[in-house]
């Protein structure tokens, strides 16, 4: 049998988990000082507006739209000047700001939505899911990095939002995606899976933990399932990501081949972990579970890794 290099499915397994549909071009080579104030001076610019872990949306003949124009802004207490810039689309500039005031105080056709329940209820179509990501990741970035970590002066935003520049020391800072490998130990019979303490009833998931520096993923991979579960992994292969605007992470799914059966959880980390065989897993992920046992939603990185297995794309 001949291996080639770039055989794959046409649509690679990446592209079905939540918030992977941006297609704004980016526009990286080209974003200089006067980017956010030339796109926000285009009449064909659309934002999107963000405040507390929530974006803003409009309903718009019973669907919610979550683009406004410049003109739109008002009565949303849009902080214009922190501004970003997301890029090109099909309209022209696509940009994203946050805003204050409280949602009480906005329009009865304007809702604030937290993100998590954007995805989960498919609120948005994939386009404006993925753009918001971005959104969601930049202004988390910028509002947390306000501050030169080398003197600790107050930094300036420039390069539309992917540069913080200190003028005290000159120090330039960059946007920063923590890395997350998550993982779903298999064989062919049974997968392992566990619940933390903030799980929703019943629901059980993937295990998962931050790849630290200096570290690859599959020895991430393999790290963090031995502290959590006690299991000693073989081959990991990697399958899909995801971009995880929780504040900005990228979540990196991988399969494991474990070495041993016997689990020993951390029970400062995990509330359950157990084998789960296939028949089960699938019950799960129809919500048929006689003891109304569950997975993660739709768009979940989490819950692609486990239906994959489940449905035989591997093994």
């Amino acid at each position: 049998m001949v291996f080639r290099l770039f055989d794959a499915p046409e649509r690679e397994p990446s592209q079905f988990v939540g918030f992977s549909g941006n297609r704004i071009d980016r526009q990286s080579e080209h974003r200089d000082e006067d980017s956010v104030a030339n796109a926000m001076a285009d009449p064909s610019a659309r934002l999107l507006v963000l405040r507390d872990g929530r974006i803003l949306l409009k309903l718009k003949d019973e669907a919610f739209d979550p683009w406004f124009a410049v003109g739109e802004l008002g009565g949303l207490a849009a902080l214009t000047e922190q501004a970003i810039l997301l890029g090109s689309a099909d309209w022209g500039p696509a940009l994203a700001v946050p805003a204050g005031g409280e949602a009480e105080q906005l329009p009865e056709t304007i809702k604030a939505v937290d993100y998590r329940s954007v995805y989960i209820q498919g609120l948005i179509d994939e386009a404006a899911l993925g753009a918001m990501a971005q959104a969601a990741a930049l202004l988390a970035w910028n509002a947390s990095h306000r501050f030169c970590g080398t003197c600790g002066s107050q930094t300036e935003m420039r390069s539309g939002g992917y540069r913080r520049h200190c003028q005290a020391c000159g120090i330039d800072h960059f946007p920063r995606t923590d890395p997350v490998a998550i993982m779903l130990t298999a064989t062919r019979e049974k997968c392992l899976l566990g619940r933390g303490k903030h799980f929703a009833p019943g629901m059980y998931s993937a295990l998962a933990g931050f790849i630290e520096p200096g570290e690859t993923i599959e020895d991430a991979v393999r790290r963090e399932t031995r502290e959590e579960a006690g299991i000693r992994l073989g081959r990991v292969v990697y399958h899909a990501s995801q971009p995880w605007p929780f504040p900005y992470s990228l979540m990196i799914g991988c399969f494991g081949e474990p070495l041993n059966d016997d689990i020993q959880p951390d029970v400062s980390e995990l509330e359950d972990c157990r084998w789960f065989f296939r028949d089960e897993v699938r019950s799960m992920l129809a919500y048929e579970h006689p003891g109304g046992l569950t997975v993660p939603p739709k768009g979940a990185i989490a819950r692609h890794l486990i239906s994959t297995w489940a449905e035989g794309g591997i093994l």
